[in-house]
């Protein structure tokens, strides 16, 4: 099975069809009846397939420039010409077979087998089974995967690979990134997707096939003698999309009458085991590093550092999702440009929103395993608005008035939390991020959401100043992290008087803040560039008193 030539994609196209395709065919009636969605029965593949298809198309053909994609984007290509551009790759992306296989080591793994299962992230290792420990996720579940399902599975481990025990390599982001990408329409055609965030670059050359895809040439082993894989050092750049951090070989069983076990699809192949060893390759120095003239190494991820000057490292999913609160570091530069957005998501809003001439806002998809080490907590996935203008200097503008607003709510929230704690615990070593505070914190964000994103639309129709737009935003902060302390903290006929004391103190701390007439208000009306209240003199004493 060849994952380009062979059609082993479940879509979905607009009139409501069913069909599989092989990956040219993303732009096959793209008019009049396009794909609009992959049909892969988890988060995690649909996610990773993104990824995928982005890939292949930013290493067979992508565009050298700016004008190159517009015209791909107004006029896409015909289904021939992407067949011809993925010809060149195709030995690449045999999945099963002699000879190289994608995403499997090179040589054969002389190992015992694995349960197909545990190629899912999120699946029970042999340490939790041994402890009868699966209670969430139970074994058994998966016993068969058909070729496209172990594809899919092969993919999304390698390119999101978390840590996994001694010699088990993370991926090239490090384990369980976060990916990022511009939705640019509404029910929008899957070729609209994967192309608005396509880098611009050249195809892969014919010398760079092995240093592209790994799995073509002898592994890179690490470990002890090791040696660590490089871009433009063993590595071409292009290997950032096709990251084989585990040495894995699949089993293939010939089975006339089989199906697999999370599509429901037949298959004459099916995959039940596979054998891996330690030390795969150990990527390093990546996350930092140039993209052609894109940004950083991965277009699809957001990175970070801890100040100027340290190491660059992905962003992961945390507890809670993603959110508005992300928005510097996600969407804009964060202020000390120690957080920095992924280059698909800098590149539309810079260029390609306006080149494209939508007239409608296009939406932010970030998705990810948010990881615990080895273990993962849960599959992160939200979408949130993009909104922005036509206008470069008024763009500016509307970024730094939404770093203010959400500096603003993230002082808000922690001053809530804080107060919620004064009020029920006092001075009790209860920590501020115990899952009663932290539910807290989490309302005052879904709270605000919705008013943050209606916020940066007024902010783009022009009609009131930055401001009268800052002073609203406080208003709607205000309003939301009283009643969730009100809703929290309730004063009872029989409370204890010790009790009423410190929720009375808590309550007027926060109302202070808001207000902006205590020391925590003030730097919040320094923080949104509101003026705060004068401060009242005190009166004291004098000696004839």
């Amino acid at each position: 099975m060849n994952l380009v030539s062979d059609a082993w994609i479940p879509v979905r196209r607009r009139s409501g069809a069913r069909d599989m395709i092989r990956p040219a065919q993303i732009v096959e009636r793209v008019k009049d009846d396009p794909v609009v969605e992959v049909m892969w029965p988890r988060a995690d593949f649909r996610n990773a397939f993104y990824e995928f298809l982005i890939g292949l198309l930013a290493t067979a053909c992508p565009p050298v420039d700016q004008r190159a994609w517009v015209a791909a984007w107004r006029r896409p290509p015909a289904v021939g010409e992407l067949d011809a551009a993925f010809a060149r790759i195709a030995h690449a992306f045999c999945l099963d077979g002699p000879g190289p296989r994608f995403l499997q080591d090179h040589a054969e793994l002389d190992s015992g087998p694995e349960p197909v299962e545990r190629l899912l992230i999120e699946a029970p290792g042999e340490s939790t089974i041994k402890r009868n420990a699966d209670l969430f996720v139970h074994r058994g579940q998966v016993t068969a995967l058909g070729r496209p399902a172990a594809a899919m599975a092969l993919f999304t481990l390698q390119s999101w690979a978390p840590s996994g025990g001694a010699g088990n390599m993370t991926g090239l982001r490090g384990g369980g990134p976060l990916m990022t990408l511009v939705l640019p329409s509404d029910g929008g055609s899957l070729w609209d997707v994967v192309w608005a965030n396509v880098p611009c670059g050249v195809a892969v050359r014919d010398e760079d096939m092995e240093t592209t895809f790994p799995w073509l040439a002898a592994t890179h082993a690490s470990g002890k003698g090791g040696v660590e894989v490089r871009m433009n050092v063993n590595a071409s750049p292009q290997q950032c999309w096709w990251g084989m951090p585990r040495r894995i070989r699949l089993d293939f069983e010939n089975t006339p009458d089989g199906v697999c076990d999370l599509t429901g699809m037949a298959d004459t192949v099916l995959v039940r085991g596979w054998r891996q060893r330690p030390y795969g390759p150990k990527y390093a120095g990546w996350v930092g590093m140039p993209y052609g003239a894109g940004g950083t190494v991965h277009p699809l991820t957001p990175r970070y550092r801890q100040k100027a000057g340290a190491e660059w490292l992905a962003v992961h999913p945390q507890p809670g999702g993603v959110g508005y609160r992300h928005w510097a570091g996600v969407v804009v530069d964060s202020a000390d440009a120690n957080r920095l957005p992924a280059s698909c998501v800098a590149v539309w809003r810079n260029e390609r929103a306006r080149d494209a001439g939508l007239s409608e806002d296009p939406r932010l998809l970030a998705a990810g395993f948010d990881m615990d080490n080895m273990k993962a907590r849960s599959f992160v996935e939200s979408e949130m608005p993009l909104p922005g203008t036509q206008d470069e200097d008024r763009q500016e503008v509307l970024d730094e008035l939404a770093r203010q607003c959400v500096a603003g709510a993230k002082m808000v929230a922690d001053i809530l939390r804080g107060s919620v704690r004064d009020a029920l615990f006092g001075k009790s070593d209860v920590p501020i991020d115990a899952t009663l505070l932290s539910d807290v914190r989490e309302r005052f964000w879904t709270g605000t959401h919705d008013a943050f994103f209606a916020l940066l639309h007024q902010a783009g129709c022009g009609d009131d100043t930055e401001a009268d737009l800052r002073r609203r935003w406080l208003h709607r902060l205000a309003r939301v992290a009283m009643d969730e302390f009100d809703a929290m903290v309730t004063f009872e006929p029989d409370m204890d008087i010790g009790q009423a004391q410190r929720s009375t103190l808590a309550r007027r701390r926060l109302a202070a803040a808001l207000a902006g007439t205590s020391t925590e208000g003030r730097k919040l009306m320094t923080e949104l560039d509101i003026p705060a209240p004068p401060q009242k003199k005190r009166k004291t004493a004098g000696k004839d008193a």
